[in-house]
């Protein structure tokens, strides 16, 4: 079936103009809602009714593809039926408190079960932000000292206290930043910052990082953070040895490695955990996101022997209000053991695989894809001026690409240069195809009309 048959066109009215009920309901909740939405919602405009899969429909009948999953959240995509059943069964049984539930001890079982080594203590929270804050602190309650390192094109959220480890300028003009946080240069090979070539640079990143340390650092480094690939610079897949290298740097400066997984865990890469890929076990690991399908839950996961440390273990120490409440834990639960049940990881990899090859055809045609890589459903895509130069194309250029997606039945992260792309984990090879031709179709729309 066409993606036009999947998609109902917008009215319009005699004059060409667009009768919008979603976009209507859109710009009334800004008169009330503060600035700052995600540049998504408030480049596409939409009031969303309902969504189904990989699914969403708006206000006005009109279906879209989701290839974003809410940044990577809908790992079972949207209304899944036992996760709304789930849901629904523990609403009316629901109390508020830290109290032991059966779904809570489940659920921290589950991820004891699956996770490498012996990372098998988990603390929940509510947010990303919230998580790794909480791992930061285990790492300075384990080593007694006080440094963080993270890297460029990281994101690790936007509280106070990991601010400082973002990797871009985002954190421009928010006052003095949290002290002590350091950040060197990721394995970002298609735009390496030593304008190097893999794999003859040997690594050069892990070397200079090793001298990062001896001069930019006051000796007293807590931990390296790193995510095991990078999701907001662009779905960065560094090779293998980057992680690997990362790791042996940390603990050779008596560090601990937190790997932030919040995005790369439970199946999006085609492994349970990014981390596998390189083939490490860190000592603490961040999660978040697609565990709980859209219900916010977060965490940390590490040791036995580190979390035992002094302040982190003291009574409501580690702990957070909300997190791991009996909601949360049911829908992570329901979430976790469908990824598993019905073999999504598995999927991830080979529809993601598929996926990757038809964007590579894609890339052979069209001169403005600079670059396309992936592992999974964790796709990355840089659209350039000029392949040589590797100059990105302008954000009024991408944008226009963004809405031209969204006319054609289609929500993608494609309103900047380095777009990723991350559906559900259920997405078919059906669906897949259906987002090729779209895309297909609005760059040769942009080949002729834009650029």
């Amino acid at each position: 079936m066409s993606y036009q048959a999947k998609a109902e066109l917008i009215n319009e009215d005699s004059n060409g103009n667009i009768e919008s009920l979603s976009r209507k309901l859109y710009l009334e909740e800004q008169k009330y809602m503060s600035p700052g939405l995600q540049e998504v919602a408030q480049l596409a405009q939409l009031t969303i009714r309902r969504g189904k899969g990989c699914w969403l429909e708006d206000m006005d009948g009109k279906r879209y593809l989701d290839f974003m999953a809410g940044v990577a959240v809908a790992s079972l995509g949207h209304s899944h039926p036992k996760w709304v059943k789930a849901l629904q069964e523990e609403l009316e049984k629901s109390f508020v408190g830290s109290f032991t539930s059966e779904n809570r001890l489940e659920l921290l079982k589950l991820i004891a079960s699956i996770t490498p080594g012996n990372l098998n203590k988990v603390q929940l929270y509510s947010g990303g932000a919230e998580s790794v804050e909480a791992a930061i602190r285990l790492a300075k309650a384990y080593t007694k000292k006080f440094e963080i390192i993270s890297f460029w094109g990281g994101f690790h959220g936007k509280t106070g206290g990991v601010m400082g480890l973002i990797g871009d300028p985002w954190k421009k003009h928010w006052g003095p930043l949290h002290p002590g946080l350091h950040i060197a240069p990721y394995a970002d090979c298609y735009r390496c910052p030593f304008k190097m070539k893999y794999p003859e640079c040997g690594i050069y990143c892990l070397e200079f990082l090793e001298k990062f340390i001896e001069n930019n650092t006051a000796g007293s480094i807590a931990a390296i953070i790193v995510e095991t690939m990078q999701g907001t610079a662009g779905n960065i897949i560094p090779p293998p040895e980057f992680i690997r290298g990362v790791l042996e740097i940390a603990h050779k400066n008596d560090a601990l490695l937190i790997a932030d997984e919040m995005i790369t865990g439970f199946g999006r890469t085609g492994k349970m955990f990014g981390s596998e890929h390189s083939g490490i076990i860190p000592d603490i690991m961040t999660i978040g996101k697609g565990m709980g399908n859209g219900f916010p839950i977060s965490g940390l996961i590490s040791t036995e022997e580190i979390t035992k440390a002094y302040p982190f273990s003291k009574p409501s120490s580690s702990s957070s209000s909300y997190g791991g409440n009996v909601l949360a834990s049911t829908a992570a639960l329901v979430t976790i053991r469908t990824i598993i049940g019905d073999s999504l990881v598995e999927n991830s990899r080979v529809v993601g695989e598929y996926l990757l090859n038809g964007l590579k055809k894609m890339q052979e045609r069209f001169e403005f894809i600079g670059d396309v890589r992936g592992v999974g459903l964790l796709i990355g895509v840089e659209l350039v001026k000029d392949r040589k130069t590797k100059e990105p194309l302008d954000k009024d250029t991408t944008r226009r690409i963004f809405l031209e997606t969204v006319k054609r039945g289609m929500i993608c992260m494609n309103y900047k240069p380095n777009f990723r792309i991350n559906p559900p984990l259920i997405l078919t090879k059906e669906e897949a195809d259906i987002g090729l031709e779209i895309l297909n179709d609005v760059f040769e729309y942009t080949e002729k009309h834009i650029l």
